[in-house]
This record gives structure tokens, C-alpha cells and sequence, in this order.
């Protein structure tokens, strides 16, 4: 069943959801709690991002707009099965911050038609996205405006939205649902510190999360200290209960109500 799920455009999403839910609620639900997981900040470092690309599974990508390898990676992944983001960079509530932001940053400044025209050249740069997740934009997520008009560009191109979530006071989530863009938000940032002890300690938070709420989505970055960590997480996932899953799968999963979860894996 998955392998037929990951085949399903964003645009179908709502589709299938109202008919899964209408006629067989609880029916098709995994038998256990599921995770996803997206590295960030793909396209600068040509050797970690590669090694990143060999993680099993379906570990999705996040490329950013115009870097110097975007869209070589975004090509090898899409060649291995791997979902790919764009990593879309928007400006920072803390202006020093806006250094790291890159090229084809949206601004809280610019019109409609610059927002627009910068967020249709970002995607030309990652050309297998599937959808969008936000680098740094603590406060351009904040503006109600400015994620109508994000909302309004996935929806017409059939693509979806996942919160980095970099502000609590994030309304990119809300917009995306008031507009029919299938989202989801993160979890758990895996690696903040750049220590393999430290990395383990919230790969686990990620698990105890999916235990709790049946899904969960974690984002780390192509550090070697993540990459060995997940590295061997990931091969005993079966020990843990836990599947690894897509994002579009995900977007599935985290959409239906009151996911069943084995009683035994509940904390």
C-alpha cells in the first residue's frame, strides 16, 4: 500500500483523505507508530551532502535555492527515490541572522510580484521539489500576508508546506490549512548541538513523540556527527516499534483522525 501511496500528488490528498475517512476509518492505518525525517541545508557541501544522500529509506532532502550544487542533488536524490524540498530561505526576526540567509531569500519588504517572481526562480533551481520548507524565517512565517501569497503559489502548483517551524509564533500552518495546501509541521530538531550523544538524545525524543502521537517529523543537516547517528538509529528502527516513512505518507498519516496506535507502544 505504501509504495502506491507515495505515488499520490499533494493535489489528491484531500481527495483521499475524505474518502478514507468516509468509508473506511481506521482501515489502512500503520500498525505502528511512524516517523519522517528531512535533512536541511542540502546544496553547499558536495561530499557530506552525498553521504547524506546513502542513509536508508525514504529520508527526504531539503535543497537550497541557487546553491552550488541544488541542482545536482536534487537530481541524485530524485534518482535514488528520495523526496526533495526547497529549502526556501525567508527572512529572520533577528537581522543578524539574515547573513545565513543565501540567495533567493523572501523578504517581509518586497511586493507581491518580487515575492512571487523570487519564489518561481527558487524552484527552477531545485527542479524535482515536491514541496517547500522554510530556512530561518523566524519572521517572515509570522505575517499572515506574506504566507497567502506562499499558500496561493503551492496550491497552483501542486505542492505542499512543511513548518520548520522556527518561531512558536508560526502562522504558515494555519494559512496552509485555510488554503487547502497539505502541510505538516516539525517535531524535533536533531541536531541544534553537533554531538553524537547529544543528536541520539533527540532521535529518541523523535520516537517518543511517534509513540505518543502516532507521527512524528524530525530535520537535521548534513553534519558527519548526524549522519553516523542516523546511520545506526535508522538500522534498528524495528527494535524501537517505530517505521520510517515519506513526507507524502506522512501527510497521510498525520491527516487522520484519532490514529490507532498499539496500546503496548503508547508512554
Amino acid at each position: 500500500m505504501r509504495g502506491r501511496l507515495l505515488l499520490l500528488a499533494p493535489a489528491l490528498l484531500a481527495v483521499f483523505l475524505l474518502t478514507r475517512a468516509a468509508t473506511a476509518p481506521g482501515a489502512e492505518l500503520s500498525a505502528s507508530p511512524v516517523i519522517a525525517i528531512i535533512i536541511d541545508d542540502v546544496g553547499y557541501r558536495h561530499r557530506e551532502d552525498r553521504e547524506a544522500l546513502d542513509l536508508p529509506g525514504p529520508v527526504a532532502y531539503a535543497i537550497l535555492p541557487h546553491s552550488p550544487h541544488a541542482a545536482e542533488m536534487s537530481a541524485l536524490a530524485a534518482g535514488l527515490g528520495k523526496e526533495v524540498l526547497l529549502h526556501l530561505p525567508m527572512e529572520a526576526a533577528e537581522p543578524a541572522q539574515n547573513r545565513f540567509l543565501g540567495p533567493g531569500g523572501l523578504l517581509l519588504d518586497m511586493g507581491r510580484e518580487e515575492f512571487l517572481s523570487t519564489l518561481s526562480g527558487d524552484f527552477g533551481s531545485v527542479p524535482d521539489a515536491i514541496g517547500v520548507n522554510n530556512h530561518m524565517g523566524s519572521l517572515l512565517t509570522k505575517h499572515t500576508g506574506r504566507m497567502e501569497w506562499l499558500m496561493e503559489y503551492l496550491k497552483a502548483n501542486d505542492k505542499f508546506y512543511v513548518d520548520s517551524m522556527t518561531s512558536n509564533l508560526s502562522v504558515a500552518g494555519t494559512v496552509a490549512v485555510q488554503s487547502r495546501v497539505p502541510s505538516l509541521s516539525r517535531d524535533v530538531f536533531l541536531d541544534n548541538e553537533q554531538d553524537a550523544g547529544n543528536i541520539r538524545a533527540r532521535f529518541h525524543e523523535l520516537i517518543e513523540a511517534a509513540r505518543r502521537k502516532g507521527t512524528a517529523l524530525a530535520i537535521g543537516h548534513p553534519h558527519p556527527e548526524t549522519i553516523a547517528v542516523l546511520r545506526e538509529e535508522l538500522a534498528r528502527l524495528d527494535t524501537y516499534g517505530v517505521a520510517l516513512i515519506g513526507l507524502r505518507e506522512l501527510l497521510l498519516e498525520s491527516q487522520v483522525p484519532a490514529r490507532a496506535v498499539p496500546a503496548g507502544l503508547r508512554h
